[in-house]
């Protein structure tokens, strides 16, 4: 039995339903903004930076296709496109696993973290001015700690 079907229901106040519905649309916003600056400004894509930043901070940087999914919030389909566009780039290459033969790793190349390091300036303004601007005067780390928390909810 599910946790909300032994409580009683509590509808949401005006002010609770508006957070719901702004993180929604932050949610939906938010990702194709942060795009849109980024391509706007002659740099990579939003899911493929995300690709080589996850890469870059791995052991090695290199990790699973399917662990690379995970991270980038992406189905394994999905990163396997994004995964050839960077390759046909020369930004990162495909090796099969040492530990499984029927893996496949993602590995960073040098042009691809150089590629990265171009577009970070372009990514951090977009970030703080789509997102983190609008925070002033907010406690940061308790934000933080609340999204984590929401996060890792099962």
């Amino acid at each position: 039995m599910s946790r909300t079907s032994r409580e009683p229901l509590q509808p949401l106040s005006p002010e609770e339903e508006l957070l719901v519905r702004s993180l929604g649309r932050v949610m939906y916003v938010l990702p194709r903004t942060i795009d849109a600056d980024m391509v706007g400004d002659g740099q990579l894509p939003l899911t493929e930076y995300t690709a080589l930043m996850h890469l870059s901070e791995a052991p090695g940087q290199h990790l699973r296709m399917s662990e690379l999914a995970g991270a980038c919030q992406l189905s394994l389909s999905g990163m396997t496109r994004t995964i050839v566009r960077l390759e046909t780039a020369g930004l990162v290459e495909r090796v099969k696993c040492e530990e499984d033969a029927r893996g496949w790793n993602a590995v960073l190349t040098d042009a691809g973290f150089a590629r990265l390091e171009e577009s970070w300036p372009s990514h951090l303004a977009s970030v703080r001015r789509r997102f983190l601007d609008h925070f002033e005067g907010f406690d940061l780390l308790e934000l933080a700690r609340a999204f984590q928390r929401i996060g890792t909810a099962d």
